[in-house]
């Protein structure tokens, strides 16, 4: 799969995608990252992109025409795919693990990352297939946001974490928070690993680490807790 990253700071994903998982990955040539500066496709002596925006309000605005023609180029670049631009903005659909797993099925993703005030309007509705949010809160741009999405996507492609098993044991993947881990030794500053862990009764951890997950997510997120009850009583997930 490929990521193709649009962004005014190409130098900010300098070392990000050098170690460790995506590291192996790109290595082993099952994930493709490219980043590209948004300047080069101004038409600017200067590389400008941005300029102030119509109505008055503080701040700049990314112009639409250096935008749109950094995404045709992506496109034009996977020739034989079809690509998924997502815009990374405060307005968007909120990221999840169900997003990461509908990107993963995609043939490839421009992100594309905002900055100063955001993006021309015109950019976004006739460029952008897909607007996604990391979170109610702001952030300068959508570099961090992108780094997320290609991060959590990639997690979830075959081949990517060495222990295939290794997703379905995450929070989320089946909509509740995953019960807490232990490794050694058994006992730390006076508190002991649970005995069902030791037992090697593996269908007694199962249930074990289903129940803890079920009471975890109805204390921490109860939002995600009527989800997944909500998803069980309909058929299951």
């Amino acid at each position: 799969m490929f990521f193709d990253i649009l962004t005014l700071f190409p130098e900010m994903f300098t070392g990000v995608f050098e170690e460790s998982i995506l590291k192996r990955a790109r290595e082993r040539n099952l994930v493709s990252i490219a980043t590209h500066d948004i300047r080069a496709f101004s038409e600017n002596k200067h590389r400008k992109v941005d300029d102030y925006p119509y109505g008055g309000e503080a701040g700049m605005l990314m112009r639409p025409e250096p935008v749109c023609r950094a995404v045709e180029y992506c496109k034009a670049e996977r020739e034989g795919y079809n690509p998924t631009v997502v815009f990374l903005t405060p307005r968007g659909e909120p990221f999840s693990h169900t997003v990461a797993y509908e990107l993963a099925e995609t043939d490839g993703l421009v992100l594309l990352c905002g900055h100063y005030k955001g993006i021309d309007e015109r950019a976004v509705s006739t460029c952008v297939d897909r607007e996604i949010s990391l979170g109610d809160f702001v952030l300068s741009g959508g570099e961090i946001g992108a780094m997320a999405i290609v991060d959590a996507v990639s997690r979830l492609l075959p081949g990517v974490l060495g222990n295939s098993q290794s997703a379905s044991l995450d929070s989320h993947y089946d909509g509740l928070l995953s019960a807490p881990a232990y490794t050694r030794p058994e006992e730390y500053k006076g508190l002991r690993v649970p005995e069902i862990l030791l037992s090697g009764h593996h269908k007694k951890i199962a249930e074990w680490k289903q129940h803890v997950s079920q009471e975890l997510t109805k204390k921490r997120r109860p939002d995600l807790w009527d989800a997944y009850r909500q998803k069980m009583e309909n058929g299951g997930l």
